[in-house]
């Protein structure tokens, strides 16, 4: 079987077509699929109205393709749905450094989701949380259906323990399940299941169960990601970027867009192959001050070669079967992209795009400013927002960016001048 690589050098100066071919020979993608692609539009009215209420329409985001990820040494071509100029290339670029050192390194713990039940009105708390240990094997009886797909791959309920929580509104009992929920994201799954055993609870509790729900703070469901890049980066561009890390480190209000800069990689993976964005970002940024501090979800250090060192971890819950996984059209063609088998692959993989991202964003802001990137990108919206098109939005964006003036006012002036010596002609 031929090797496929991810480098693909030049990729971003082709046409759509000759992307669009080089990705179908890729990802072995048939022509009704490449056509979705090329539509834009793959997401029809009907399929629409069946995974919301209230439909209306359907709104497009850019699909763009990450090149270069080398990860655990596999080759992967990574779709992004985003509409911020810059965050596609940005990994990229990250991607194509880190590869010089072998690309990144990924790991995964099992794919576990924590569902709760919620007791008020226990009359005995410490007899209740006995009673809870002692009665597992009659609720893992009810929660693990020999008959239950996920129950036959090797998941289902794992294990059981309660809390108590001291609110305003008096002692509450909180019992959690861990659940390996395989390749699904699992919030159905789990939803399910606490559901069922709620009645269960309230029997060996005496108390009233209120809410039976999954939490989105995936603890037991972490992914991690490494990647080194090289001295040759520049002494200077390396201390730059530690310095950038301390910043984040010791600093809520530059954290948060720290972190929000390596979600940018994350989500737009994300909704390029039909997961939960909201969960994530829910579940990132909880996970960020879990300890009673925010803090980067990523660190960077030197190591004794004077090498960047960057590592990631953090919890990603996200699923290959299931949800609109199977119902939005272009989510299975990203997944196809990828070529993931499981949601764990899924995870690293995004974990990875989510350091490759963060790397890039520091990179930029110590070495250009983040700016000058981001404008040099954005200059082409500019100019179409000012009312170019075409060729014309090419050459006003291309004009802007070599004066180094990439405004919407100097691109409506060149409109302007342009139409009218056209019109003069």
């Amino acid at each position: 079987m031929e090797k496929k690589s991810s480098d693909l050098g030049g990729f971003y100066k082709l046409g759509v077509e000759e992307r669009l071919k080089m990705i179908q020979d890729f990802a072995g993608l048939d022509d009704e699929e490449v056509g979705l692609l090329r539509k834009t539009g793959a997401l029809n009215i009907d399929t629409a109205n069946s995974m919301i209420e209230n439909v209306i329409g359907a709104m497009q985001l850019p699909v763009g393709i990450a090149t270069n990820f080398l990860i655990n040494g596999r080759d992967y071509l990574v779709p992004m749905a985003i509409e911020e100029p810059s965050v596609v290339a940005a990994a990229s670029h990250a991607a194509k450094l880190a590869r010089l050192s072998g690309g990144f390194r990924t790991s995964s713990s099992e794919p576990v989701m924590i569902g709760q039940i919620q007791l008020i009105d226990v009359p005995d708390m410490e007899r209740a949380k006995e009673k809870i240990c002692a009665n597992k094997e009659t609720m893992f009886k009810t929660a693990n259906n020999p008959d239950s797909t996920m129950v036959k791959l090797g998941g289902g309920l794992k294990d059981i323990y309660a809390k108590e929580l001291d609110t305003k509104r008096g002692r509450m009992l909180i019992v959690y399940f861990l659940v390996d929920v395989r390749d699904a994201m699992g919030a159905n799954a789990v939803n399910r299941m606490v559901e069922e055993l709620a009645p269960i609870t309230e029997d060996l509790t005496g108390g009233k169960a209120r809410l039976k729900i999954m939490s989105n703070l995936a603890t037991n469901r972490i992914a991690r990601a490494r990647a080194v890049w090289g001295k040759d980066l520049g002494e200077d561009i390396i201390n730059g970027i530690l310095d950038a890390f301390e910043f984040a480190v010791n600093d809520q209000y530059r954290c948060t867009t720290n972190n929000k800069g390596i979600m940018n990689g994350i989500d737009a993976v994300a909704l390029a192959t039909g997961q939960d964005f909201r969960a994530l970002e829910s579940a990132a940024h909880s996970y960020a001050c879990i300890d009673g501090r925010y803090k980067p979800l990523a660190v960077f250090e030197k190591d004794a070669e004077g090498n960047l060192v960057g590592s990631i971890e953090m919890p990603i819950a996200v699923g290959i079967v299931g949800g609109s996984v199977k119902t939005n059209p272009v989510a299975k063609i990203g997944l196809k992209i990828l070529g993931v088998k499981t949601s764990q692959e899924l995870a690293e993989v995004m974990a990875a795009v989510g350091l490759a991202n963060n790397f890039a964003a520091l990179r930029a802001m110590v070495y250009e400013g983040i700016q000058k990137g981001h404008m040099k990108l954005h200059a082409r919206n500019i100019a179409i927002s000012a009312g170019a098109g075409g060729a014309l939005a090419d050459k006003i964006a291309a004009e802007m960016t070599k004066e180094n003036n990439i405004s919407f006012s100097r691109a409506k002036a060149m409109v302007d001048e342009l139409t009218a010596k056209n019109q003069s002609l």
